[in-house]
């Protein structure tokens, strides 16, 4: 089974091909710090056998986060509790990465002021954001690089910049939320500025051994928006600056969106053949013949399984278990996975 290949990018090397994306668990406090929690919830997926698990949107400033209840990695004081975590993980053959994140106009923590490219809500139900002056967005280009060497510090295997789902590089990239008329908007290479001065400055402190991967949504599913052209384009300007884009779509603005099993499949296959990049599939994977026909087929490189690692985090094991494969099981439950003949 190709999904059970070892695979490797740069210095990193996973025990297999299925991944656990970054899903918000809201469940830190105001003060953005690793709870006990966190330790159950990931742990158990790497007892599960995962081969990477990318740690949930962590804030890379206060006001960046998507609530209040967001793990955080704006100060040192949230190094000591990731790196307990990361050492937790790993004990179990799996490696661990991080997303960093800034929610712009999508944050509904208690910050008195939001902010985005542009003064325009997500929709009626939140407030006008603030235009991002020139200085601040310096400043929140320094906050992801100083996020980022905080990950090292803390001995995450990579990191994750979050520009999807409608937070605040989405916004920059796309020209329905941005409206602006200096050089980080208008056309595609000033609506780039902003993520590709964050990967600059996050390569400079990032260890050139450890990969970068790169969160993108592919279609805002809007006209005037951005599509799979368009983030081909996107991809192609900042590729020097990362190892691999994690794929998927949608979150800038309310849209109807055509949900089946791997729906957003076939954008990672376009980037990964027409950048010549590595990808990473997710979209509503779920059941193990989908996982090999997507990396048989060479639609991409990984396979991310989101709500269903958080139904079944056994769910690799299981699934070999019942195949009657023979596997490097967890030890202390190994009278639960003795393969009968």
């Amino acid at each position: 089974m190709i999904s059970l290949e070892k695979y490797k990018l740069k210095d990193l090397e996973l025990s297999n091909r299925i991944v656990m994306p970054p899903m918000c668990m809201y469940s830190s406090d105001t003060s953005g710090k690793v709870k006990s929690f966190h330790h159950m919830h990931y742990g158990s997926r790497a007892l599960g056998g995962v081969g990477l698990i990318i740690l949930e949107a962590t804030a890379v400033t206060p006001n960046g986060r998507i609530t209040d209840n967001d793990l955080g990695i704006w100060d040192n004081i949230h190094i000591d509790g990731l790196s307990t975590l990361v050492s937790n993980i790993k004990q179990y053959d799996t490696k661990v990465a991080i997303q960093l994140a800034h929610a712009g106009r999508k944050s509904t923590s208690n910050n008195k002021v939001t902010h985005a490219p542009s003064p325009i809500p997500y929709d009626s139900s939140y407030d006008i954001p603030q235009a991002l002056t020139k200085q601040e967005i310096k400043v929140i280009i320094e906050d992801f690089q100083s996020a980022a060497a905080r990950a090292h510090r803390a001995g995450f295997d990579a990191i994750e910049i979050h520009a999807a789902h409608g937070y605040l590089i989405h916004q920059f990239l796309s020209p329905i939320s941005n409206k602006r008329k200096d050089a980080y908007g208008g056309n595609v290479v000033n609506r780039t500025r902003f993520l590709k001065e964050i990967l600059a400055a996050v390569k400079k402190v990032w260890p050139s051994d450890k990969p970068i991967i790169l969160r993108v949504s592919a279609s805002d599913y809007k006209e005037d928006g951005i599509d799979i052209h368009a983030m081909i384009a996107i991809i192609d300007m900042i590729k020097p600056f990362i190892d691999m884009v994690h794929v998927s779509s949608g979150g800038l603005v309310p849209a109807e969106i055509n949900l089946f099993p791997g729906y957003q499949v076939s954008f990672a296959k376009d980037i990964k053949n027409i950048c010549q990049i590595p990808t990473i599939a997710v979209g509503l994977i779920e059941d193990m013949k989908h996982i090999n026909e997507i990396l048989n087929n060479e639609d991409a490189d990984l396979v991310a399984l989101g709500r269903l690692l958080l139904r079944e985090p056994q769910f690799l094991l299981n699934n070999l278990y019942k195949r009657g494969i023979e596997y490097k099981y967890p030890e202390q439950y190994g009278r639960a996975y003795r393969i009968r003949n």
